[in-house]
């Protein structure tokens, strides 16, 4: 296996990480995602329940994809999703640093994309 595999390999489980445990915890209902979601669109009570819990079930579906087919449509929305939710805590009233600490939670999914390279057209995203 070389090296670039390898590296692929890490980016994949690092990603798997990531997204099972927030997924866990958003299906568990961690009360701090509520707080970030509520502070991050402004839906509360059983709203922010429900979509917590949609979000997590969306996570485990991500984590799954990255270690088992990491197609780039799910690298792309894993990024983003990973750039707004480290967003989401000094939105939410944590410091600077809590957004800083949290960059490889879209820095892997990004750098995982780049190695497998960007889309040149739709199909590609599927890839």
């Amino acid at each position: 296996m070389n090296n670039i595999k390898k590296t692929e390999w890490i980016l994949r489980i690092a990603m798997f990480g990531t997204f099972l445990g927030h997924g866990i915890f958003a299906i568990q209902l961690k009360p701090r995602f509520i707080e970030m979601l509520t502070a991050f669109i402004g839906v509360t009570g059983l709203l922010a329940n429900k979509l917590m819990i949609l979000i997590g079930i969306i996570d485990v579906t991500v984590a799954i994809f990255a270690i088992l087919a990491p197609i780039r449509i799910v690298l792309i929305y894993g990024t983003i999703w990973g750039f707004l939710t480290a967003l989401a805590r000094p939105i939410a009233g944590d410091p600077i640093w809590d957004f800083v600490e949290r960059w490889t939670n879209w820095g892997a999914p990004l750098a995982l994309l780049y190695i497998k390279g960007l889309p040149k057209n739709f199909k590609d995203l599927f890839k």
